[in-house]
């Protein structure tokens, strides 16, 4: 039974307008899906965030469009364990800018991508450039409606919190 979604409160330190630096080495991603065939995913830059820096794609098939995923130290207790989806433009998930200058990335907007709720789906998870050993309380958090306890991704303190 679906209970609904969980998400941390709004941060706006959590909120940058980054200059998108293409200066990196071209790296290719193919992903195979069962729906989709393989999905190319070309690194077009890296974002410098104060928390750290993640890789820009670009999604080579159907839609096309920037893709910026994340995988930070709350992966796999307080969110979903394969990471988070911050910029995904085929899907609207995109807060503006221009990749050839700036972007918004709000961590805030951070969420699930669909095979945390359904393994039918085949989703690319943030890959080595896109991981951040901070933990962030932000976005979109795991529930009971990704496929784990609830309990599992409460706060250690609120583990051992009486009911």
């Amino acid at each position: 039974m679906f209970t609904g979604l969980r998400y941390a409160p709004y941060d706006p330190a959590l909120r940058f307008e980054v200059r998108v630096d293409p200066d990196v080495a071209p790296l290719r991603i193919d992903v195979t899906t069962g729906t989709d065939g393989v999905v190319p995913f070309d690194r077009i830059g890296r974002v410098r965030l104060p928390l750290g820096d993640l890789d820009v794609w670009w999604l080579g098939s159907y839609g096309g469009g920037l893709f910026l995923p994340l995988r930070d130290g709350s992966s796999g207790r307080r969110s979903y364990g394969g990471g988070r989806y911050v910029i995904d433009t085929v899907k609207g998930a995109d807060l503006g800018g221009d990749p050839r200058r700036d972007l918004v990335v709000d961590l805030n907007f951070a969420y699930n991508p669909s095979c945390a709720y359904d393994p039918a789906w085949a989703c690319p998870l943030a890959p080595p450039g896109n991981r951040l050993d901070t933990e962030l309380h932000a976005g979109e958090l795991a529930s009971a409606s990704t496929g784990a306890s609830a309990t599992e991704f409460l706060p250690d303190e609120e583990k051992s919190a009486p009911e």
